[in-house]
């Protein structure tokens, strides 16, 4: 069977109105999260604020037969168009099921404009949906294809800042958006201990707390501030750097050994992880399979990860088919991250598309449909707008 084309588009995913009445909007709403422009002022405020407009976008991969697999990125026109005019007509008339030769072609013909970045994001939704495609042509939820699960249910952490609905709700390790950074001074670090130590006496010694920090910090700010939560027991620390300073990540493993140190959902292709592997800098990887070159190079991340005896745990992978597929068949990826940006008071699964797997009391089933199972009603499939 070969692929007949490969496509950009839009689509609308199902959804019904939430039943359940909020209590309150949520943290994400208003809530200042230390990031790598937190340096300037006009900027500091929210992640709105510089973040570019561009929407997200949906791959399409058809068959000769007309059946058809789904992926997903993110980044808008850009990405669209590398889809659109470079990699699909390129890849059309290759065979469905050679997902690994399709992978390196893109790596390879995107080399004159760059494999990173943008490219590895269009590079990650064809992925996706070429593996879609090939579970549904195999009549197989993807996790088969992979090998089959290696667990019956999948641990989530919560991440965001309204704690008491989380644990409300059954999760049993919270990740916490550092809100304060370098540009915030003393009081910046004296604050982010504070909502840390607010937070571990509120949930306790039997539920995990994280700290994303998002970019924010440098080596000397991240060393200062892991000195300062070390009463708190914290889990692990989360992409306190730019990803592009390795040498940095080698400092920070250097200077602090009591917590786990966490990151990789902004780098692109199994090489960057190469070399913080080599360095030990890390204990958990932290890809986005949406970004990083999709399931294809999750799966060589994951590898590269247990022959060094380390952790892989994908970024925002409990709010997406694709991420619940990968860790369901993964043994190295012990937990999901589910993302909560609704209200408290809306349960999770009046917030998510309809068909989606949520978390149940911490605990998560990916759907067992072939493909990955997302929902699609056909007629809301269009080309990409630009």
């Amino acid at each position: 069977m070969k692929i007949k084309s490969i496509r950009a588009v839009e689509l609308d995913q199902p959804k019904s109105e939430p039943k359940s009445k909020a209590r309150r909007d949520p943290w994400s709403v208003d809530a200042e999260v230390a990031n790598p422009m937190s340096k300037f002022p006009a900027y500091k405020r929210h992640r709105s604020l510089w973040q570019p407009k561009w929407k997200g976008v949906w791959v399409q991969a058809i068959a000769e037969d007309g059946t058809y697999g789904i992926g997903q990125t993110t980044f808008g026109r850009p990405v669209a168009a590398i889809i659109d005019d470079h990699f699909g007509p390129i890849l059309e008339g290759e065979s469905c099921f050679a997902i690994e030769k399709c992978w390196d072609m893109m790596f390879r013909m995107s080399k004159p404009y760059g494999s990173s970045g943008l490219a590895s994001c269009a590079m990650s939704g064809v992925d996706l949906a070429l593996w879609d495609l090939v579970g549904k042509l195999q009549d197989k939820p993807v996790y088969e294809l992979m090998g089959g699960p290696v667990k019956d249910r999948i641990f989530c952490y919560a991440t965001g800042n309204d704690t008491d609905w989380f644990t409300e709700i059954g999760f049993e390790a919270v990740k916490l958006a550092c809100p304060y950074g370098p540009a915030d001074g003393l009081k910046g670090l004296d604050e982010n201990e504070r909502i840390i130590a607010k937070t571990r006496e509120q949930v306790g010694d039997d539920v995990e707390i994280m700290l994303d920090c998002y970019m924010a910090f440098d080596v000397e700010y991240t060393v200062r501030l892991a000195n300062r939560l070390k009463p708190y027991k914290l889990k692990w620390m989360e992409e306190f750097l730019i990803p592009e300073d390795i040498d940095g990540h080698r400092a920070v493993r250097e200077a602090v050994n009591w917590t786990s140190l966490a990151s990789g959902e902004h780098l692109y292709s199994r090489y960057p992880y190469m070399r913080l592997v080599k360095d030990g800098s890390l204990d958990i990887l932290q890809p986005d399979i949406m970004w990083v070159g999709g399931l294809s190079e999750c799966i060589k991340i994951a590898h590269m990860a247990e022959g060094a005896g380390l952790q892989v745990m994908l970024h925002g992978g409990g709010n997406i088919p694709y991420g619940q597929h990968f860790t369901a068949a993964t043994s190295n990826s012990p937990w999901a991250e589910y993302f909560v940006a609704s209200p408290p008071g809306i349960p999770l699964g009046e917030a998510a598309p309809t068909g989606r797997a949520v978390p149940k009391d911490g605990w998560l089933v990916p759907n067992d449909t072939p493909g990955f199972g997302i929902e699609v009603i056909e007629e809301s499939i269009r080309p990409f707008g630009y």
